[in-house]
């Protein structure tokens, strides 16, 4: 590429992409906590009471939250694949990602399967040794990709976000070993100058989101996204890191995104409850009412998406020059930092631990906000706890976590 070109699609560092990350991972303790008194909700350990609050507070949360994710992820993986090349950026993404995936599924995600017949059956007795044979009794089922292993009491957990993760980084070191880069570019030039038009960066990647949620419905382990949708959200975070014409444009667009997302919700989440009362499934129904909702379940995320990346972009861009590099951070700033850097290993750390304080939790004899605050608080401290003594600390379980041996690397490398 010439000069200019060059000049017009370098992208620049995205702290706000760090801070989104963080906020989410660690805000999963206070969500995966509020799933305990939910009333529709499946969780592995329910209260006794429970209340529909948490379903309306949840469904502001999810649908930005995880989409959010995996777009931050899409952009990471697209610097990555640019450093590493396709192998390096396979072997780096198996390394980071599918060692703590096989780890967890040996040492951590047994104990919420577990603890749910516990908490289902006071006469359940078996022991957790006992049981792990039986959460080992797999099968593989392809047409579940990239879920292939499925079992009676086998799951992947909280950890769906990682084996979709891994997957759809495989493939897209796949496509770049084989599709031409010219052609890629080209295609990526004509992308961004469609983009650069106002509300198209809004419209055109809600569309298929759109689609996808309507006609394939809603998954409601996967946190009320499909599989698919989620991959378009990899795939627009990959090309968005690719020119800042669409973080112009998005940062352009965010108050229209912002208004567009409240209004889109506005209708969707009605239609929802309508759905449920009626007796039908809101995130599978082929009805009018089920098929409209999950539609506008689709734009709204993108919208929210584009809102919450482009406000915070306009507040980034408006700030005045960083302190000197020799000035010592504030006591927020290192907080946010070392929990930036442990965003995977707490996020792996925190549901096993969730699940095992909420068992003990839902036995007291007191109102469902106290048990909910006392479990986020005892939750988020044994979380980080666990991860600054077992993980931070430990030389031989850093990898097994996903942690750099590198502790002085920014958050999001």
């Amino acid at each position: 590429m010439g000069g200019e070109q060059e000049t017009v699609t370098r992208v620049r560092r995205r702290p706000e992409l760090d801070a989104i990350r963080t906020l989410v991972v660690v805000g999963l303790i206070f969500f995966h906590s509020a799933l305990v008194f939910d009333e529709r909700d499946d969780y592995y350990v329910k209260n006794a009471d429970t209340t529909e609050v948490t379903t309306i507070l949840s469904g502001l949360a999810v649908v930005w939250a995880m989409p959010a994710l995996f777009l931050i992820a899409g952009f990471g993986a697209r610097h990555s694949l640019r450093r590493r090349g396709p192998g390096g950026f396979a072997v780096e993404r198996l390394l980071r990602l599918g060692v703590p995936l096989l780890f967890a599924l040996v040492a951590l995600l047994p104990v919420p399967q577990w603890l749910r017949l516990k908490a289902a059956d006071p006469g359940y007795h078996e022991s957790y040794w006992s049981f792990l044979p039986r959460f080992f009794d797999v099968r593989f089922d392809l047409g579940e990709f990239p879920f292939v292993v499925q079992g009676e009491h086998f799951e992947t957990g909280h950890l769906w976000f990682v084996v979709l993760l891994l997957a759809w980084a495989l493939m897209l070191a796949l496509a770049a070993r084989l599709l031409p880069p010219e052609r890629l570019r080209r295609v990526r030039d004509r992308v961004a100058a469609v983009a650069g038009r106002r509300g198209l960066v809004l419209l055109l990647p809600a569309l298929p989101l759109a689609l996808i949620s309507a006609l394939d419905g809603m998954e409601e382990s996967l946190a009320g996204w499909s599989r698919w949708a989620y991959l378009l959200f990899f795939g627009y975070g990959v090309v968005l890191a690719t020119d800042d014409r669409f973080r112009e444009a998005m940062r352009r667009d965010a108050v229209l995104a912002a208004v567009s997302g409240v209004v889109l919700m506005g209708v969707g989440m009605p239609l929802f409850f309508v759905v449920s009362e009626s007796g039908g499934d809101p995130f599978t129904d082929l009805t009018g009412p089920a098929v409209a909702m999950r539609a506008l379940y689709g734009m709204t995320g993108w919208c929210c998406v584009v809102a919450i990346l482009g406000l915070l972009d306009r507040r980034a861009s408006a700030r005045r020059e960083p302190p000197p590099a020799d000035a010592r951070p504030s006591l927020g700033r290192r907080a946010y930092l070392y929990l930036a850097l442990g965003a995977l290993p707490i996020y792996v750390l925190h549901q096993p631990i969730v699940v095992a304080v909420a068992y003990g939790v839902v036995s007291w004899h007191a109102p469902i906000a106290v048990k909910y605050a006392a479990l986020v608080a005892i939750a988020l401290v044994l979380t980080i706890a666990a991860y600054d003594l077992l993980v931070r600390r430990n030389p031989v379980l850093r990898p097994l976590f996903g942690v750099r041996p590198n502790t002085t690397e920014r958050p999001g490398q």
